[in-house]
């Protein structure tokens, strides 16, 4: 990734809080690895795929950017998306500024009235990425922008994936940026710990691996983690909501969960810079994507009115 080069008049150093905002598989989680030039987002062509917000750190000496990437805005249909939508919303009310990612290769679906008017709520800087320009022509690209733009907001044509418009993307985003000085040191690149990760990478990786219905129904979480050893000990649950589920994850012979480790175990080292020793195990947690209580158990957070009342399971 690319900064712009700075201005060398002194100016005010800035920073503060970018929510990467918009439908599922717009290329959120592909546009904050590519700007903080870490593998942070797991990323996968299946819809829906994050679930919690992740958190990437940009920091030069005139301002830090912490960039957010939150679940795709979705209308909730079961628990688990009640979820993934108070965290998407949390991120936008937390946010400096917001950017709307729009996919460029789906114009029937922009602009989208119900997101702008969730956006309008919000008393912040909205910019508007059009992604994936890469792959349509300059005339849809050029279109976009102008539909947009003719809406009042400021809009770029960008691709998360070549890096097009995003030296202009970065520039438009730090000059709305609060005046402020750095959050966190210079040599972080996430908010998120390590753990978070490790556990992301596995779901990444049955992501990658398992097929069809399945890898919705899959859930990762860190059971020990000793960091003071050589290799690094990591033990992670892999949830799954059936039994019949389980014998897929772990396949004949466990050929199946080996390969999900040896994927993960080389992901999580690339992150940490050390040998890692990897234990998966697989167990049922049944129906936690539709169960408030489940989803609890596994440190979710779901909006106030499941807590109480017939909502709550």
């Amino acid at each position: 990734m690319t900064v712009p080069p700075e201005n060398q008049q002194q100016t005010p150093h800035r920073c503060g809080y970018v929510a990467l905002a918009g439908r599922p598989n717009v290329g959120k989680s592909t546009l904050l690895n590519t700007l903080v030039g870490q593998h942070l987002s797991i990323v996968s062509p299946k819809a829906q795929t994050t679930r919690e917000r992740v958190s990437g750190i940009l920091t030069t000496s005139h301002y830090q950017i912490l960039f957010i990437d939150a679940p795709g805005l979705i209308e909730p249909r079961y628990a688990l998306q009640e979820a993934m939508r108070l965290a998407a919303s949390a991120a936008i009310d937390e946010a400096d500024v917001v950017v709307l990612v729009v996919d460029a290769t789906e114009p029937d679906t922009f602009p989208d009235q119900e997101i702008g008017a969730t956006l309008r709520a919000r008393s912040v800087p909205i910019i508007i990425a059009v992604n994936k320009v890469d792959l349509v022509d300059g005339e849809t690209a050029a279109r976009l922008v102008g539909e947009a733009e003719a809406l009042g907001y400021s809009t770029l044509a960008i691709s998360a994936t070549t890096g097009a418009g995003l030296s202009e993307f970065l520039s438009v985003v730090v000059d709305r940026l609060p005046e402020s000085a750095a959050l966190f040191p210079e040599e972080d690149s996430a908010t998120q710990s390590v753990r978070f990760f490790a556990e992301e990478y596995v779901r990444e990786t049955c992501l990658e691996l398992l097929h069809e219905e399945l890898p919705y129904a899959v859930t990762c979480r860190v059971d020990e983690f000793r960091e003071g050893q050589d290799p690094v000990y990591v033990r992670i649950v892999i949830y799954v909501e059936r039994e019949s589920q389980k014998g897929i994850v772990i396949g004949r012979g466990g050929a199946t969960i080996k390969q999900i480790g040896q994927r993960s175990r080389e992901k999580i080292e690339a992150l940490v810079e050390r040998r890692v020793y990897l234990e998966l195990h697989v167990k049922v947690l049944e129906g936690w994507r539709r169960k408030h209580a489940r989803l609890r158990q596994l440190g979710y957070a779901l909006p106030s009115h499941t807590k109480g009342g017939q909502k709550r399971t």
